[in-house]
């Protein structure tokens, strides 16, 4: 009897050890109650999204995805000036160039972009066209790009397929990179360009398109592009730009809505100012 009871209880102590425990499930996020009793739930992950790399943004001078950094300021009153403007004419595609390398056009693109996808009911497309150079991927710390412009261009995807959900803090815009390319002569002015234009007008009706363009002075690029858009935002850069070249951009853009000259690195002599 005595060895009966045993072996039970050593097989009680098996299947004790053999069952399986139970891990602990992760504490769900609490919500959280505002000041005015309303309760506020933590914000659910979103599918398909990349999350920005703060340290990158900030180490790229964007910073405008954050309305409390005082650095987004320049970048609010412009856009204010831009949507009035685009608003009253009826414009969505806006292009933004410079007469020559290093203005800082894409600085200003980037940032524009986040700065007005902070407004309520505004949204962003934001496309790499400089095909010889492209900077956005880079600056936004995005890997090199696969299914970008050009594979649209070459009929490899869709254009749907190949934006980017890109979010930095609370702020989301659509991101169309694309891989440089020695063939941007003829495919800025080719019916694929065309058609990729038309379909980012007709698929994203209620965004802003930003369009960051090549040098105006370094090829024939953006003058290929003109007529396909709706107005153009010039960047200059103190101490970089001549004169001459502005007046010489100025020369092309006649038959062109010119919605800003944007004068880049210049020394602000009221940073310093309260308000």
């Amino acid at each position: 009897m005595e060895n009966i009871r045993q072996a039970v209880e050593r097989a009680r102590a098996s299947q004790t050890a053999a069952k399986p425990q139970a891990s602990p499930t992760p504490a769900a996020p609490r919500a959280r109650v505002e000041s005015n009793g309303t309760v506020r739930n933590p914000p659910t992950p979103r599918i398909g999204e990349i999350e920005l790399g703060i340290g990158h943004l900030l180490a790229n001078r964007i910073f405008s995805y954050d309305g409390g950094d005082q650095r987004s300021r320049p970048f609010d009153m412009l856009r204010t000036q831009v949507l009035q403007a685009m608003q009253l004419n009826g414009w969505k595609v806006l292009g933004i160039t410079s007469p020559t390398a290093a203005c800082g056009k894409t600085m200003t693109a980037v940032n524009l972009a986040f700065s007005i996808a902070r407004q309520h009911d505004q949204a962003v497309v934001l496309m790499d066209l400089d095909l010889q150079k492209p900077r956005v991927a880079a600056c936004l710390g995005l890997k090199p790009a696969d299914g970008g412009v050009l594979d649209i261009l070459r009929g490899q995807t869709t254009l749907r397929s190949a934006l980017t959900a890109a979010r930095a803090g609370n702020q989301k815009i659509m991101v169309l990179p694309t891989r440089a390319t020695r063939e941007s002569s003829e495919l800025m002015g080719s019916r694929g360009m065309r058609g990729l234009l038309q379909d980012v007008r007709r698929d994203y009706q209620s965004h802003i398109v930003i369009l960051d363009l090549p040098p105006i002075l370094s090829s024939d690029d953006v003058i290929a592009l003109l007529p396909q858009i709706d107005c153009v935002m010039l960047v200059a850069a103190v101490g970089i730009s001549k004169v001459s070249e502005v007046e010489e951009c100025n020369r092309h853009l006649q038959s062109s809505h010119l919605i800003r000259l944007v004068v880049n690195k210049a020394t602000d002599a009221s940073s310093n100012y309260y308000y």
